[in-house]
Formats: structure tokens, sequence, C-alpha cells
């Protein structure tokens, strides 16, 4: 299934210049991807302390994209610079998944918004992406199969974040969004674990 995932190699094509000349300049993969999970801390921790506030929400958007693209650098200067390393491989799942938990867990502080439906398609984030590095762990390839991983989640999130942040009330709306985000969130669970074993299989 189509997802947002599949517009990487164009951006990475973007960003490959940028990220030469962190190589350059000294800056290790790890770095930015520490970078990315500070930033993504910060973010989150504005809309906890400031649920009700609407700059947060509006300045979400931005943090992804930026999030996004430090994400696509770091992966370039381990791949391309020989800077892979097991530690840095484990980091950056890490951080993905606690960077996710981060930025949207503050969403169910809301007023209005679904504390529950939040929690969930939080958890299921989660377990998609598990799914996904399941696949090295049983010999075969990282899953990414769509149609709901990592960047259509912030997307997802960012659409609520700009809705409410240009004072759209929450209800009805976030909780539809959510419950369809819940719904597509575990058949990206489904899928990634049926190909991961349908690749071992092979």
């Amino acid at each position: 299934m189509a997802t947002i995932y599949d517009l990487k190699p164009r951006f990475q094509a973007l960003l490959r210049p940028i990220a030469g000349r962190f190589v350059h300049g000294g800056v290790t993969a790890n770095a930015v991807t520490l970078a990315a999970l500070a930033m993504s801390l910060l973010q989150g921790a504005s809309i906890a302390l400031l649920p009700g506030a609407r700059w947060p929400l509006l300045l979400l958007p931005l943090t992804l994209f930026v999030r996004m693209a430090l994400n696509a650098i770091d992966g370039i200067m381990a791949k391309e610079h020989g800077q892979k390393t097991v530690r840095g491989a484990i980091l950056n799942e890490l951080s993905d998944v606690v960077s996710d938990a981060a930025l949207y867990l503050p969403f169910a502080l809301i007023s209005g918004v679904s504390a529950s439906l939040v929690v969930l398609v939080v958890v299921f984030g989660v377990i998609a992406e598990f799914a996904g590095v399941l696949g090295p762990a049983i010999g075969v390839s990282r899953r990414y199969d769509g149609p709901f991983g990592k960047s259509d989640r912030a997307f997802a999130f960012g659409l609520i974040a700009v809705l409410l942040g240009l004072g759209l009330a929450p209800g009805s709306w976030t909780a539809a969004l959510l419950a369809a985000m819940l719904v597509l969130s575990a058949i990206t669970i489904w899928n990634r674990a049926r190909k991961a074993i349908a690749e071992a299989n092979a």
C-alpha cells in the first residue's frame, strides 16, 4: 500500500548535500539522531505544559518536518559516509519510538480530544515500528510497509495540530480522525508481520 515513506528517496536526494557538509564539519550521525530526539522532547513538553495554547500546536508541523529531515540525514551519514554502527542502529530505532510518544501523547491532555484514542494510536504506532524491526530479527529486511508508517503518523498529527491551532474546536472530527489512524495502524502491523513472514518463507 502507498505511504508517504515512498517519497523518501527524493527527500534524501535533496538532503544529501547537507549530510555531506555535516560530515565534513565533524558532526556524527548519532549526534544528528540525538538532536532530533531532543527537539521532539522539547516540542512535546511545550504541548503537554501548555495544552490550551495554540502556538505549540502550530509549531508542531515545522518540528515534524525538521525531525523528518534530520532522520533522513542521519541515515545518509550512516550508510554513505561510513558511520553505520550497531549503537547507531539501536539509537535510531529507540529514538524514533520515544520521539513519537513525546510528540503525540500530549494530545491526550488537550481538552475535548479523546485521551484513550490518542494513547491507543501511539501504542499501535509503537507496535507497528516493532513489527518493522522484527524483520532483521528473523533474517529478513526491515519492514516499512504501509499504509500508516512513521511519516504518515506525522502528517496526520500535524494536520490535527494545525486545525486545533487555528481555533477549530476538538470534537467528533478529532475522534473520527484518531479512530481512522488506529485502524490504519492495525492494518500496518498486519501487513508488516505478514510480509516479513512471507519474505522469510520465500
